[in-house]
């Protein structure tokens, strides 16, 4: 992408998604810090976290390739060693890819029930990036640990897709135990949401234009409930996202998952564990 098509596009996400309300869910980033010209880290760091301190956790494990053959998937996980206890759990996990249009990807917020601060999804890469996932204690400490991929193309470039089926597949789920269930401990289930996630960032084949930006912007997952994992998400969220997240049950009972998309649309699905 020619620096000039980035720029317009750049800016045309980025109205997209305050049109869209997403600044209501996240705090946005000063116009200050988005042209620091120091590391990109360091103005993330000052826009979304002023003031504070971060530590450097390597108790934060991260799951990433070295290099992706496409930046338009591309696996990633974060997986946690804290408790999760009702006196001392981990309450929020943000995720940024730093050299991205838009750098946040998605805040993932956990209760104690989720058992352990954790997911695994896929991600997009624009160009090489380092990754920065910091997570957030109940007691309001931060913790933060990178890594570094390489991919590229993930945010931009052509849509060859038919983008009327993707409009009216979206939103189509499927949620699943990973394995058997297992009463007072870590279940692991997976959630497949059909979703085109346009960035804003890609053209159509058909007309050359740029598509509009559509992505899932809330997913709320509870268990007979109560909530389980709550995530405000972005456009670095891959097309047709898979989630694989953990709670812990304490009887049989229902897991449920309702997501919005940033045109306002809402959709639902369930399934009973353990009967």
């Amino acid at each position: 992408m020619n620096t000039r098509l980035q720029r317009s596009a750049c800016l045309y996400v980025f109205s997209g998604l305050t049109a869209l309300g997403w600044s209501t869910c996240l705090p946005a980033a000063s116009a200050e810090a988005v042209e620091a010209s120091d590391a990109p880290w360091a103005a993330l760091q000052r826009a979304y976290f002023p003031g504070k301190q971060l530590e450097q956790a390597s108790f934060i494990h991260l799951t990433a390739p070295a290099r992706a053959a496409s930046g338009d998937q591309v696996p990633f996980a974060f997986s946690i060693d804290h408790p999760m206890t009702a006196k001392q759990y981990i309450k929020s996990v943000t995720l940024f890819v730093d050299a991205n249009p838009v750098p946040l990807t998605a805040v993932f917020r956990f209760r104690p029930d989720s058992g352990k601060a954790e997911v695994a999804t896929r991600i997009r890469f624009e160009s090489d990036s380092p990754v920065h996932v910091v997570a957030e204690s109940n007691d309001g400490r931060l913790y933060v640990n990178t890594v570094t991929v390489k991919a590229s193309g993930g945010c931009g470039g052509t849509t060859p897709g038919d983008n009327a089926q993707a409009l009216a597949e979206a939103g189509k789920m499927k949620i699943a135990l990973d394995g058997p269930f297992r009463r007072g401990e870590l279940n692991k289930a997976r959630l497949l949401i059909r979703h085109p996630m346009y960035t804003g960032l890609q053209r159509d084949l058909a007309t050359h234009g740029f598509r509009p930006a559509f992505f899932i912007d809330k997913i709320d997952i509870t268990y007979d409930g109560k909530p389980v994992m709550t995530a405000d998400t972005s456009i670095g969220i891959s097309e047709n996202p898979s989630i694989q997240f953990g709670f812990v049950p304490s009887r049989a009972g229902t897991l449920q998952v309702l997501i919005r998309d940033s045109q306002g649309a809402s959709f639902r699905q369930s399934i009973d564990v353990g009967g």
